[in-house]
């Protein structure tokens, strides 16, 4: 019986030692921050979390050491090593190390969010048959928001950009001319507070910022700037009325002064690739660009926090935008706000 006994614990420790060691299919290396950010990260994430847990595959999410794309690419290395064979990489900083991994791991693919492959000098730019890159409609999606806030009623807006990358460029020019759309309807004037921070994280000075803002008659702040909704969050709570304007995934669990939020739909598309690739139909080598029209952008469907602005106004520029009617600008056709045709919004880039 001893003996059995010992040959049952000595099983039992090895089913153990071999579970500690088990590998993931699908890996999530997320930005520099936790995966429970309310943003880019957790969008990601629920994408993959998604899938794994319909279709019973084994998942797990790696963070980077530090803030560097060597750190990103030893995080990718260590999810490859884990058994992934699918690593998503959310965000622009990405670039550089997917250049890198794209060839040291062929057999893997690659989800790469908002980002071409490219050389550490961005000299090179490659997208080999591994990898898909997904970008989004942000212009469309900073419209949606910045029409929504005028037509419910506020004409003094504030925009916090993070840094001037080409998505955080786009959710500000379409919010702009989002505002302006709406302003020529009524017939009103806009003026929009324009400020890009050069940080993602929430500091007291971006708290200051706000809450100048809001002491100065602004109503609402859409915030393209990761983390530092927070900031601007902290500054509205203390600030009877004010409101903020979310981005990226849906915000409003974190206050209740959160408006509504400019959605990328950053866990259908990441659940959608996933899904091609166990069909076979991965998109390797290829850059996808989802619009409107293909549901990549969008607001929440809560318009409970809207005292005029309505869920019938917003389908109905949202069917505007899909049918083309409506164009917004892409960031890469405009270099600063005063080259937007604004005729009833007045911009105030504040450096």
């Amino acid at each position: 019986m001893k003996k059995i006994f010992s040959l049952f614990t000595l099983v039992l420790v090895v089913l153990l030692v071999t579970g500690c060691g088990s590998s993931y299919e699908l890996a999530l290396v997320t930005d520099f921050g936790p995966v429970d950010d309310k943003s880019f990260n957790q969008g990601a994430w629920e994408g993959i979390e998604q899938y794994a847990e319909e279709f019973n595959v084994s998942y797990k999410y790696y963070r980077p050491a530090e803030d560097s794309a060597k750190a990103r690419l030893d995080a990718i290395r260590i999810a490859v090593k884990g058994g992934a064979k699918v690593v998503v990489c959310p965000g622009f900083s990405f670039g550089e190390p997917v250049f890198d991994a794209q060839s040291e791991f062929p057999d893997v693919k690659i989800i790469l969010l908002d980002a071409d492959p490219h050389n550490a000098d961005w000299s090179e730019f490659r997208i080999d048959d591994n990898v898909m890159s997904i970008y989004y409609a942000e212009e469309q999606a900073g419209f949606l928001v910045g029409y929504a806030a005028v037509k419910e009623g506020s004409h003094d807006l504030g925009f916090f950009g993070g840094i001037s990358v080409p998505a955080v460029v786009r959710f500000g020019v379409g919010y702009l001319e989002g505002a302006e759309y709406a302003a020529r309807e009524d017939d009103v004037d806009v003026s929009v507070k324009y400020k890009y921070l050069g940080t993602f994280d929430a500091k007291p000075e971006n708290k200051t910022l706000a809450a100048s803002w809001y002491a100065g008659g602004v109503e609402t702040i859409f915030v393209a700037a990761g983390g530092a909704v927070n900031s601007a969050i902290s500054a509205a709570e203390e600030s009877p009325g004010k409101t903020v304007i979310g981005c990226n995934v849906d915000q409003k669990d974190l206050s209740e002064v959160i408006l509504t939020s400019s959605l990328k739909q950053l866990s259908d598309s990441v659940y959608s690739a996933i899904k091609e690739f166990y069909a076979g139909d991965f998109r390797g080598g290829q850059i996808v660009n989802l619009t409107a029209a293909e549901g990549g952008v969008a607001m929440p469907n809560d318009f409970s926090r809207f005292s005029n602005f309505t869920k019938a106004e917003y389908e109905a520029v949202l069917s505007k935008i899909i049918s083309g009617e409506v164009v917004v600008t892409k960031s890469h056709e405009v270099a600063i706000p005063a080259d937007l045709d604004l005729e009833r919004t007045t911009v105030t880039v504040v450096e």
